[in-house]
C-alpha cells in the first residue's frame, strides 16, 4: 500500500486546489478556469513561479490573466520512496526517468486539456527539439494553454514521448540540469503576448523578432551621458524620421548579428523587375 500523493500546487488570483482526481485540475473560480493556462511537469516544484511570479507576469497572474498547475512527478513515483527514475538500458552514465511515473503524471495533467494540439501543446523540454522562437510563444499564446514536462537526470524514457506523441522544444544549443529553467523562460516570452499583460499591445508589436528584425536601440534621460547624446532624429519630434531611423537601425543590426534572421527577410522581399 502506498502513500497518498500530495496534492499538485497551483498559482493565479484567486488560488484553486487541484488534486490527483482528474477533473479536479481544471476546477475552480470561473475566471481561473477560463484563463490561459500552464501546466508543468517537474521533479522540482518549489521552483515556480520563480521569475513567473515577479513583476508584469507576476501581477497578470494574481489578477487571473494565466494560470499556472504545478504538478510534482515525485507525488507519481514507485513505491515507498517515491522513486522516478532507473538506470539506463544498455548501459551508461546517469539515470533516466522511467515511462510508468511519467505516463501517470501526464495522465494527472491531461483533464480539461483540448485533443487539437495546435490549441494546447504537450511539450518536452529537450536540448534535441527544435528551437523554441518568438513564432513558437505567439502560438502558444494564441492557444488556450501549454503543458511543459521539465525532464532531469540523462533525460526521459524513448517510449513516453512516443506513446504520447509529446513534441520536443530546445531553448537553445547547450545543456541544462534540468527544464524547470527552460519552462520558466518560454513561459514568459509566451504570457507576456497574453492580451493585457503588457497593458500596451504596440510593445510587443515593436521590439525584436516581431517583424524578423532585432529591436532598434533605445535611449532615456539624460540626454547626454559620458558624453554620448541621444540621436538628434530621437529628440526632432519628427515621427516619420523617427521611424525610418529605427527601422533603419533595426536592418542595420539584424544584417550584422544575426546572418540567419537577415538570409530570411532577404528571401521574403520579391525580386526587382
Amino acid at each position: 500500500m502506498t502513500d497518498t500523493p500530495e496534492k499538485p500546487r497551483s498559482h493565479g488570483r484567486l488560488r484553486i486546489t487541484p488534486s490527483l482526481t482528474p477533473r479536479a485540475l481544471m476546477e475552480g473560480p470561473p475566471d481561473l478556469a477560463r484563463a490561459w493556462r500552464a501546466r508543468v511537469l517537474t521533479l522540482f516544484p518549489e521552483a515556480f513561479p520563480g521569475t513567473l511570479g515577479l513583476s508584469l507576469t507576476g501581477k497578470a497572474l494574481d489578477l487571473g490573466l494565466w494560470a499556472l498547475d504545478v504538478i510534482g512527478l515525485r507525488d507519481f513515483g514507485e513505491g515507498r520512496h517515491r522513486t522516478v527514475d532507473d538506470t539506463p538500458a544498455g548501459g551508461g552514465a546517469g539515470m533516466v526517468l522511467r515511462a510508468d511515473v511519467l505516463d501517470r503524471a501526464l495522465q494527472a495533467a491531461r483533464p480539461g486539456t483540448p485533443a487539437d494540439r495546435r490549441l494546447w501543446p504537450l511539450v518536452y523540454l529537450s536540448p534535441r527539439g527544435r528551437p523554441f522562437d518568438q513564432a513558437t510563444a505567439r502560438a502558444w499564446a494564441a492557444g488556450a494553454g501549454v503543458t511543459l514536462l521539465c525532464g532531469r537526470f540523462e533525460g526521459v524514457d524513448q517510449r513516453v514521448l512516443d506513446h504520447w506523441e509529446i513534441e520536443e522544444v530546445s531553448l537553445g544549443d547547450f545543456v541544462l540540469t534540468g527544464g524547470e529553467i527552460a519552462a520558466q523562460a518560454m513561459l514568459d516570452a509566451t504570457v507576456r503576448l497574453i492580451p493585457g499583460v503588457l497593458g500596451n499591445a504596440a510593445s510587443t508589436e515593436e521590439e525584436s523578432f516581431a517583424q524578423g528584425l532585432l529591436e532598434h536601440p533605445q535611449y532615456t534621460r539624460p540626454a547626454v551621458w559620458q558624453g554620448r547624446p541621444i540621436p538628434e532624429v530621437l529628440t526632432s519630434g519628427n515621427h516619420a524620421a523617427i521611424a525610418r531611423w529605427r527601422h533603419d537601425q533595426a536592418l542595420a543590426l539584424t544584417r550584422a548579428r544575426r546572418p540567419d534572421l537577415w538570409a530570411r527577410l532577404q528571401a521574403r522581399i520579391p525580386p526587382e523587375t
